[in-house]
């Protein structure tokens, strides 16, 4: 029986990636100013060096500013002046300090999860901007326990379910990057719900769930679907 269902929180509670697009966009205006955007393929760049500093930085705004910032001073060859510099650096407070807004629907579809079966909140980024979120989302008192991680991984969700004293296939998560929520479950033997968001960053699309996965995992559109793939999940589970 599926006892613990896991929840992702950046684009699967609340409102995430939105912010840092517009950051980004922010990003490559100032850069444009010093280099053609396309002779400099600054996204790829920008994308290379957050994928580069991701064991150094972690993940977040933190790690997305520094390497802003990295990737404008390589870009236009040191030439960007000390005030743009310093503007970066005010992007990615903005985006620290976003409104946290929850998707349509969302806290009603934890709490209907939540009468069924244990529910915890398992994120990953930086600690002191995930703890805002969580505290600022109103909804930390519908979970039993609340995981910030670095990475998610096989590693980080065995530790999880060992603290849970629980079997992975007794463990649903639901999440909207396959890359991060869905596969490192499937691949220990759990459940997946995915849910997908309508912006996804790049390195997020990375991944190896393929139609060999369908039996372990079911798709929602919207929040209110998550209930009931929960319990289609549990179905499968007992069988």
């Amino acid at each position: 029986m599926l006892r613990l269902i896991g929840f992702d929180g950046d684009d699967t509670l609340w409102h995430s990636e939105d912010y840092y697009r517009r950051a980004n966009e922010a990003f490559a205006a100032i850069v444009g100013r010093y280099a053609d955007l396309d002779d400099a393929d600054v996204h790829a760049t920008m994308l290379a060096t957050e994928r580069r500093n991701l064991a150094l930085f972690g993940y977040g705004a933190k790690g997305m500013t520094l390497s802003m910032v990295e990737t404008a001073i390589a870009v236009t060859g040191g030439r960007i002046a000390v005030a743009d510099i310093h503007r970066l650096i005010e992007i990615g407070k903005d985006v620290l300090q976003h409104p946290v807004e929850l998707l349509p629907g969302i806290r009603e579809a934890v709490a209907a999860v939540a009468e069924a079966h244990a529910v915890a909140l398992i994120t990953k980024g930086d600690l002191f901007h995930q703890e805002r979120k969580v505290r600022q989302s109103g909804l930390a008192g519908l979970f039993g326990r609340i995981e910030i991680v670095s990475e998610k991984d096989g590693a980080a969700y065995r530790r999880v379910l060992a603290e849970f004293d629980l079997e992975p296939a007794q463990f649903a998560m639901v999440g909207n990057s396959l890359r991060s929520d869905i596969e490192p479950v499937l691949r220990l033997g759990g459940w997946g719900v995915h849910m997908p968001y309508h912006v996804t960053w790049a390195h997020e699309l990375d991944h190896g769930v393929g139609e060999g996965d369908a039996r372990r995992m079911v798709a929602v559109d919207t929040p209110a679907g998550i209930p009931a793939a929960v319990a289609e999940l549990a179905a499968r589970a007992a069988r």
